[in-house]
């Protein structure tokens, strides 16, 4: 019999973490190609942010505010190594350092590092950022999974903003379940029970919640992955008709947007190399694609 879990009450502001962000976490903030010559506004964590690459081709992520009067830095002009402000014409390096403020000579605001600036990563096509506790906690290296920088994997990325609180698809993710209903008419997922006991095991980098006595038949397990960067890694079996590559793996990570909203990164991928990597390749683009955005839609 399912057991319902414990219910404990917590202050407003763990509830406004819980609900935006856990702090001390590596996070995906967008595809690199969003990224282009203009500063680029968008919202993480429930903050306004700008993010914007430089001449020398390094990502900034920073708050949409400068520190002189307030005015969005997503409407500054980006000249090569740095933001000009539309307002005052203050400009902003990408460490968040104060290097000018033209209209007024001698401003004690020159030199010093004013606007909140994040440790940013590059990595399969998206850019993610680090969300420290603003209580000097060092920030941890970039660990994500070997099923995304490993040689052996190839991958394509999938990303899509939601109006559903971010822990809703975590949840989601995580229930090896919902396959057998709700993808049931899915070409990958018409088999197996439909009913099943669950066990844990732990891992060295988390753990996996995975069904008893069914395996490579459907969704039948999934692995939460957190060495300071979350992810949910599942695998899902293929017919032959799905060519070379074994079962379709799946790194979903995902980064709340605002308390009811999140942007989800899903890396479907397939251990190949050689023609094999190729012929994926070629049936994920002219076959497969489209079918694995109906199921993610529905």
């Amino acid at each position: 019999m399912a057991q319902q879990p414990p219910r404990y009450r917590i202050s407003e502001t763990a509830r406004g973490i819980l609900d935006t962000g856990l702090r001390n976490k590596w996070y995906g903030i967008c595809r690199t190609d969003s990224v282009g010559d203009r500063p680029l506004s968008l919202k993480r964590w429930n903050r306004d942010l700008v993010l914007w690459r430089d001449n020398a081709g390094d990502y900034h992520l920073q708050d949409d505010r400068c520190p002189h009067r307030g005015a969005p830095l997503s409407l500054a002009r980006h000249d090569r190594d740095r933001l000009t402000c539309a307002y005052h014409g203050v400009e902003i390096l990408g460490d968040g350092t104060v290097a000018s403020v033209p209209g007024e000579p001698g401003c004690d605001m020159t030199g010093t590092c004013a606007v909140h600036t994040y440790p940013v990563e590059v990595l399969q096509g998206v850019v993610y950022a680090w969300l420290g506790d603003d209580l000097g906690t060092p920030v941890a290296p970039f660990i994500p999974p070997e099923r995304l920088t490993g040689d052996d994997y190839d991958a394509f990325l999938a990303y899509a903003e939601w109006r559903c609180p971010y822990r809703y698809m975590i949840d989601n993710n995580m229930d090896p379940m919902h396959g057998a209903f709700l993808h049931q008419i899915s070409h990958s997922m018409a088999e197996g029970a439909t009913e099943a006991e669950f066990t844990t095991r732990k891992t060295d980098t988390g753990f996996v919640f995975e069904k008893k006595g069914q395996k490579d038949v459907n969704f039948d397990w999934s692995e939460w992955y957190d060495v300071d960067f979350q992810a949910v890694c599942l695998e899902i079996p293929y017919p032959a008709t799905g060519g070379p590559g074994g079962s379709f793996g799946i790194v979903f990570h995902i980064t709340p947007i605002d308390e009811g909203s999140c942007a989800c990164f899903f890396w479907r991928h397939r251990k190949v190399s050689g023609w094999e990597r190729n012929a994926w390749r070629f049936l994920y683009k002219n076959r497969l694609e489209g079918r694995h955005w109906h199921v993610l839609e529905q």
